[in-house]
């Protein structure tokens, strides 16, 4: 008989294959208790340390999640599908709308982490902005919570010379946010540039975002223009990988 790929594969990827199909068709829902290391063990006849890596890979990739004398559960929170083009449209935040309601539905947002500061930029950030050696810039930093759970850290720099003495420097923008005070300034978005890489995350960006070892890290860039190519806010973001679904939705 030719052995298949799939035979090939490790015992500890089959298991977790079969595991990742079940939770896929709905024989394991939302919540759910998966097959423990013992059961594991018993049906598939392989070490504890096969079984627990099998149930390793399914945490690692966000279908699954630990509970502390209870067991491996399905994980129960539903990722957020972020429309990377639609969420910036000016009708958006020109309505007074939050960018984030372009994806987050009726789900329930929380910002439960706001720090706002005048600092000196980094140089990556200063040379991006077009600021000199002695010009400061608005921080802003945020922790978005959704349905429960942490899924999003940013951190903004914006020109102090732009938005001095706005709600920009507020820990509550107001309506449409951000991008609709700044159009109120007289610096008006008119193009953005995201750029998207992926990690590991460091310890700290791992406790924040409540995520278990394993998970990596999406980082967005995203750089805001106002007429005449005149950048006006850099926005480093950090998601929780296993959070998210990234839609870019354009015509051809």
């Amino acid at each position: 008989m030719t052995t298949t790929d799939d035979d090939r594969r490790p015992k500890y990827q089959r298991i977790a294959d079969s595991l990742r199909e079940a939770i896929q068709s709905g024989e394991y829902g939302p919540g759910d208790r998966l097959p423990g290391e013992n059961e594991l063990m018993a049906a598939h006849g392989v070490a504890r340390m096969t079984a627990r890596q099998a149930l390793g890979v399914l945490k690692d990739e966000g279908l699954a999640e630990a509970r502390k004398g209870a067991g491996v559960f399905v994980r129960s929170f539903r990722p957020l599908r972020r429309r990377g083009i639609q969420r910036l449209a000016q009708e958006q935040w020109g309505s007074g709308r939050s960018i984030w309601s372009a994806d987050i539905e009726n789900r329930t947002l929380v910002v439960d982490q706001v720090a706002v500061s005048e600092e000196a930029a980094p140089d990556q950030i200063e040379q991006v902005l077009g600021l000199g050696d002695e010009d400061t810039v608005c921080v802003r930093r945020r922790r978005f919570v959704l349905d429960g759970k942490p899924v999003l850290l940013a951190t903004s720099y914006l020109p102090t010379s732009v938005v001095a003495g706005s709600a920009i420097t507020q820990e509550d923008t107001g309506p449409g946010g951000t991008y609709a005070r700044l159009a109120e300034l007289g610096y008006k978005p008119v193009h953005f540039r995201e750029e998207i890489r992926s990690r590991m995350p460091t310890k700290a960006e791992a406790d924040q975002l409540s995520i278990s070892a394993g998970t990596p890290v999406i980082l967005i860039c995203r750089t805001a223009f106002a007429d005449e190519g005149r950048p006006v806010e850099i926005n480093e973001m950090t998601l929780d990988a296993a959070s998210y679904v990234l839609e870019y939705d354009f015509d051809a």
